[in-house]
């Protein structure tokens, strides 16, 4: 006989409670618990062992297990490759999340296109139709020089062994990829896919945790790498893919501004590669375009000799991107003055606020702080501190900072500089670039030499960096 069996679920971070609550104890979310009916037909374990591919496993030697370490399939766009670890692993399961319309499905159909003249690629859409897929490819490749469009018919060098399909139902699904056979999985989104014995709707937890274990299987047993688009929203009604991070391989977020050209994929987990990794596109008519250059990109706009104006040297990964910060200081019409980042972490602004009061002397506690990072980036260590104070004085002293000059380093409580990690790396980039000065923590134990070419300036407090950094008022 059957037991019916009803849960509540939280959408946000999946925690199962066996009553209704207004509030998530564990993720502190409003209205997030959803009743969720459980139908159980059989026992447990007869259920849980149905589950499974019917292959029983063979533990096997280490030495007799084939295959080279480095087995990827290296794709066209460069940015791709560096932050997935220099490709697509066979049998892996990948997980793309970001907000909706920011490029998930853009990014990830280029690669199809690509990777689909080597392998076989199934892809596979729950949110849109076959024609506007197709509609979407046309317009990546019209940008490729081999292709052709006669009539609104694409033709031309297309590859044979891409293979679409739009179905929600995984069973279903999983007799598509049975049947073709693929190399490479894409399913466009998780949330949109479901199981039909599940009573949960599609885009719950349960779902998505199910579907993603069962492609997991899949991707194991066959050595079919998956990848996943997740969409990520503010309310609680469709899991977002933070609950299925512990199930994948390797988490991607594509960042960015829905107003700004700029997206930004970072890897936030890889177990095939280094975490941390960032690349960065630009969302144009012809799809995702590679900046193979950020740093340039992101100064291409920069006014010289503006005051309020600082270059910061930040790490994404392994890669040294030279960013503008801004700052504007105003005074404010309320009894509390306000202090609005945009791309920095709102605590390191209170603190850099703080130290600029108490050590420099300068008066801002009626004056309103504004601090943005152009591009669209978010700056997450604590390097650009230095740029974000020099920015800051910069504006309420009316001084520029100085044109040809980069600004390196952690402000400390004291008013000290400390310095950070990787400092040849952030030089070689502003070297590159044309800058001429950088401006840095000093330090009493080198362990490596500074670049030729750029003068650097080490200095051991705030106030003696600002007073190499700012132009002084001659008038």
């Amino acid at each position: 006989m059957s037991k019916t069996h009803i849960q509540y679920v939280c959408q946000q971070c999946g925690r199962i409670s066996p009553r209704e609550m207004g509030r998530c104890p564990q993720c502190g979310e409003w209205n997030s618990m959803v009743e969720e009916v459980i139908q159980r037909s059989r026992p447990p374990a007869a259920k849980h062992a149905s589950r499974g591919s019917g292959v029983r496993s063979t533990p096997r030697r280490l030495t007799d297990i084939g295959g080279e370490v480095d087995e990827r399939l290296p794709t066209s766009i460069n940015e791709l490759n560096r932050v997935l670890g220099g490709g697509v692993v066979p049998g892996s399961i990948v997980l793309i999340g970001g907000d909706p319309g920011i490029g998930k499905s853009t990014l990830l159909l280029q690669m199809s296109l690509d990777l689909a003249r080597e392998v076989r690629v199934l892809y596979v859409s729950g949110e849109e139709s076959e024609r506007q897929i197709r509609m979407r490819a046309q317009r990546l490749l019209q940008s490729d020089g081999d292709i052709r469009v006669d009539n609104g018919e694409i033709s031309g060098l297309i590859p044979e062994d891409l293979y679409l399909v739009t179905e929600t139902r995984l069973p279903v699904i999983l007799e598509h990829v049975s049947e073709i056979q693929p190399g490479l999985l894409i399913v466009d989104s998780v949330q949109a896919t479901y199981l039909p014995e599940l009573d949960s709707l599609a885009g719950s937890v349960t779902q998505v945790r199910e579907t993603a274990s069962r492609l997991r299987e899949l991707a194991k047993t066959s050595g079919t790498a998956v990848f996943l688009i997740g969409h990520v929203t503010k309310e609680g009604a469709i899991a977002g893919p933070r609950v299925l991070e512990h199930i994948v391989d390797t988490v991607l977020y594509l960042e960015g501004d829905r107003y700004q050209s700029y997206r930004l994929l970072r890897s936030i987990k890889n177990r095939f590669g280094a975490t941390s990794e960032v690349g960065v596109f630009e969302m144009m008519g012809r799809g995702m375009v590679e900046v193979t250059n950020p740093s340039e990109a992101f100064l291409a706009e920069r006014m010289v000799n503006a005051p309020g104006s600082a270059i910061a040297v930040t790490m994404e990964g392994t890669r040294p991107i030279l960013v503008e910060i801004q700052g504007l200081t105003s005074p404010t019409s309320f009894g509390n003055p306000r202090r609005t980042p945009n791309g920095v972490d709102f605590n390191r602004l209170l603190l850099t606020v703080a130290v600029l009061t108490r050590r420099m002397g300068l008066r801002l506690a009626d004056q309103d702080v504004f601090v943005n990072v152009v591009g669209g980036l978010s700056i997450r260590e604590p390097a650009a501190d230095l740029a974000v104070a020099a920015a800051i004085a910069s504006s309420v002293r009316n001084q520029p900072v100085r044109a040809e000059t980069v600004l390196i380093g952690e402000v400390g409580l004291s008013g000290e500089l400390r310095t950070v990690s990787q400092m040849p790396v952030r030089l070689n980039e502003a070297l590159k670039l044309g800058f001429k000065t950088a401006i840095v923590p000093r330090q009493l134990r080198r362990a490596e030499t500074w670049s030729e070419g750029i003068e650097v300036i080490e200095e051991r407090s705030l106030r003696q960096a600002l007073k190499q950094a700012l132009i002084e008022d001659k008038g």
